[in-house]
């Protein structure tokens, strides 16, 4: 199979450069300083175990007047790979739905669609668009903070890549897709039940905007800082798990998930400095512009709504994120008593 991965940073990277390490016919979707270092010089992945150089091609957003799609062939044996964060997901499936694929129809029509992405709106979204959808559950400790490289801090394994079909089952692609993965430093687990996965990985990202407005394990939010940040982050997982329950969702246990990954995909150092920070906390590190709490928080802000329960902490870190996006505030350099002040109370 061939694939195609469209967001080409920590995850997009990773997947690409390991898959392409093991043989497998990779091109790379990028944008700005990024796509241009890696036609450049290729992409660039630090690893525990040593750095690689994935000299692979690379196009940019089919919209874009530079692109090179024209030169980008979609046959029917084409993956799509879908790794931008929740927030680019609507611009990124309008952007490939409608390419066409060799052999008559589009790539929404007759190509598969992963989404290894964070949140579990994405393939709802996907699913409006792409005839075949698959949702990945994505444990990668990954970092991608300067154009042309990627650090992957997983050890042994780069991660761990649940894998089935929308809205669930699986079927004789999910298992190819799965074995290529493998074979490229990847576990892949194919699962059934993949969205009480997501739904599992969605509780532990709900700390993600915490951990970049604060930079709580990072040296941020000291002292008694340290213990209000320590307790706003059980209050977000504590009304996740409490939206999910009233909803009937079902999610994965912590538990569960580390005996799952075992001591398989441990976060090691990469030339001696540890994994900085979580995606969002990323965002905020290259000014991205954006971040992705609006569907990790405000996913449960919007269950919380429709089902009535309340959930004034994950609300508070949608409002300061979308403050220190706004106003360029560092990432870990939100005032912590500024946020916990404004909590409204249930």
């Amino acid at each position: 199979m061939r694939y195609v991965i469209i967001g080409a940073g920590a995850v997009g990277g990773t997947i690409g450069v390991r898959l392409g390490e093991a043989g497998l016919h990779v091109t790379l979707v990028a944008r700005g300083a990024h796509l241009a270092a890696i036609r450049a010089h290729g992409l660039a992945l630090d690893t525990p175990d040593g750095g690689y150089v994935g000299r692979l091609p690379a196009v940019g957003d089919p919209a874009s007047a530079d692109s090179g799609i024209a030169d980008l062939l979609l046959t029917p044996d084409t993956v799509l790979v879908l790794t931008v964060k929740s927030q680019d997901t609507e611009a990124a499936l309008r952007g490939w739905a409608d390419l066409p694929v060799r052999g008559g129809g589009t790539a929404a029509e007759r190509l598969p669609l992963l989404t290894a992405q964070n949140g579990v709106a994405n393939e709802r979204a996907a699913a409006r668009i792409f005839e075949r959808v698959y949702p990945v559950c994505v444990w990668m400790p990954a970092t991608h903070l300067e154009p042309g490289r990627v650090v992957a801090s997983g050890h042994p394994y780069s991660g761990m890549l649940h894998l089935g079909a929308f809205p669930h089952g699986s079927d004789d692609l999910a298992h190819e897709v799965s074995a290529d993965l493998t074979a490229a430093r990847l576990l892949a687990p194919v699962r059934d039940d993949v969205m009480r996965w997501k739904y599992g990985k969605l509780l532990r990202n709900l700390g993600n905007g915490v951990q970049a407005l604060f930079g709580l394990g990072d040296g941020g939010a000291g002292g008694s800082g340290n213990g209000r940040v320590a307790e706003l982050l059980s209050a977000v997982v504590a009304e996740g798990e409490a939206v999910l329950d009233a909803a009937g969702i079902g999610y994965t246990s912590r538990p569960e998930e580390a005996a799952e990954r075992g001591d398989r995909v441990e976060s090691a150092p990469v030339a001696g400095q540890p994994r900085q920070g979580s995606s969002t906390w990323q965002s905020l590190a290259r000014n991205a512009g954006s971040v992705e709490t609006d569907y990790l928080n405000g996913e449960i802000v919007l269950l919380g709504r429709l089902h009535g329960v309340p959930t004034p902490a994950n609300a508070a870190v949608q409002r300061a994120m979308r403050r220190a996006v706004r106003e360029r505030i560092p990432a870990g350099e939100f005032p912590v008593a500024e946020l916990t002040a404004r909590q409204p109370q249930p």
